[in-house]
C-alpha cells in the first residue's frame, strides 16, 4: 500500500487518535496526517467521510464536548444542523477518521482501524497497555 494512500484526521491531544496513528505506523505505513482542529475538513469532505464510514452526522458528533450542550444539539437537530455545527466547531467532530484503500472508518475504539489496514504480524500495545492482535 503506498504511503500516501492512508489519511488520518488526527487530534494529537486524543489518546485514541494517538493509538490509531501508532497502529497505522505499526502496520508499516506512514500516513498523511491531517490535524483537523488546525485544518478542518470542508463541509463536502466531512459529509463524504461520514457517509463513507457508514455513519450519520449524529454518530460522528462528539457529544462529550461542552459545546454539544451549549449549542443544544440534542436529538431534534437535523443532519444539516449537525454538519454546520461540526464545520463551525471542529472539536465536535469525533475522531479519528481514517481513510485507506480498504475503506473509511471512525476508529473508536482504536482497534477499528485494523479492519482497513493490511495485516501486520506482531501484536500492538496501546498506550494503556492493552494488546491489539493482528487480524487473522
Amino acid at each position: 500500500m503506498p504511503e500516501t494512500s492512508v489519511t488520518i484526521y488526527h487530534n494529537p491531544a486524543c489518546g485514541t487518535s494517538r493509538n490509531v496513528l501508532a497502529l497505522i505506523r505499526h502496520a508499516g505505513i506512514e500516513p498523511t496526517i491531517v490535524e483537523y482542529l488546525k485544518n478542518p475538513p470542508s463541509r463536502p469532505l466531512l459529509r463524504r467521510l461520514i457517509e463513507d464510514a457508514g455513519l450519520t452526522p449524529r454518530a460522528a458528533l462528539r457529544e462529550k464536548e461542552t459545546l454539544y450542550a451549549e449549542l443544544g444539539l440534542d436529538g431534534s437537530s437535523t443532519a444539516d444542523v449537525l454538519l454546520d455545527a461540526m464545520i463551525a466547531h471542529p472539536t465536535l467532530i469525533n475522531r479519528p477518521f481514517v481513510v485507506t484503500p480498504l475503506g473509511t472508518r471512525l476508529c473508536r475504539p482504536s482497534e477499528r482501524v485494523v479492519d482497513i489496514l493490511p495485516s501486520f504480524s506482531e501484536p500492538f500495545i496501546k498506550e494503556d497497555g492493552e494488546v491489539v492482535a493482528p487480524r487473522e
